[in-house]
């Protein structure tokens, strides 16, 4: 429900784990083919005096130094803004307000109410049930509008249709109490808690 870019996230871990099959790879090659090890020295050590090269012809007039330690420092710098972008847009989306209404009364001003009403207010409807092993309420702002994401971890022998029947039964005595219908979306899920937690077998 919220502005996280998954799309991207996976072709990046994609990628990611790509290069780490490769090296796993290569590193395996080079630990039990001889071949590829006389290969590795050739081609490193013709990168490696590749790169000396490059270096003595990049020095500063009557300096010592090459100027591509400045590009490389400002290629990092780059990079290391592309990660704090891309951190900065995961999990964005959540809002703190669940509605916001005018007040018509006779002084102006909005009437708001925290997303921490509902995830109290159902926590607490929920909290003594023994076939849950965990339950999460998030508020989201999707197109403009508030919207909730209810997320419970029923244990083993739950039925999900009933569980749903009753958590939509919860949101709906909650948009009674708040005057405002907020749109929902019950994810029900099966954690850690619910697999190896001790379960109560409802029947």
């Amino acid at each position: 429900m919220n502005n996280t870019p998954r799309v991207l996230n996976r072709i990046l871990i994609g990628i990611l784990g790509i290069k780490l099959l490769a090296i796993g790879v290569l590193l395996m090659l080079l630990a039990s083919v001889p071949a590829v090890g006389v290969w590795w020295h050739e081609w490193a050590g013709g990168v490696l005096k590749y790169w000396l090269d490059l270096f003595e012809r990049t020095q500063f007039p009557r300096h010592q130094g090459s100027w591509l330690w400045f590009a490389i420092c400002g290629g990092l710098v780059l990079v290391l803004a592309l990660m704090v972008a891309w951190v900065a847009q995961q999990g964005k989306g959540r809002t703190s307000l669940i509605a916001a209404e005018e007040d018509p009364g006779g002084v102006p001003g909005n009437v708001g109410i925290s997303g921490g009403v509902a995830e109290q207010a159902l926590r607490a409807a929920l909290a003594d049930r023994p076939d849950l092993a965990g339950v999460t309420v998030a508020a989201y702002e999707i197109r403009g509008e508030p919207a909730l994401k209810i997320r419970v971890e029923p244990r083993q022998g739950v039925a999900p249709h009933a569980l749903a029947a009753e958590v939509s039964a919860l949101v709906e005595a909650l948009d009674a109490v708040i005057g405002k219908r907020t749109p929902v979306l019950i994810h029900i899920g099966s954690g850690t808690r619910s697999r190896f937690g001790r379960a109560e077998r409802v029947r």
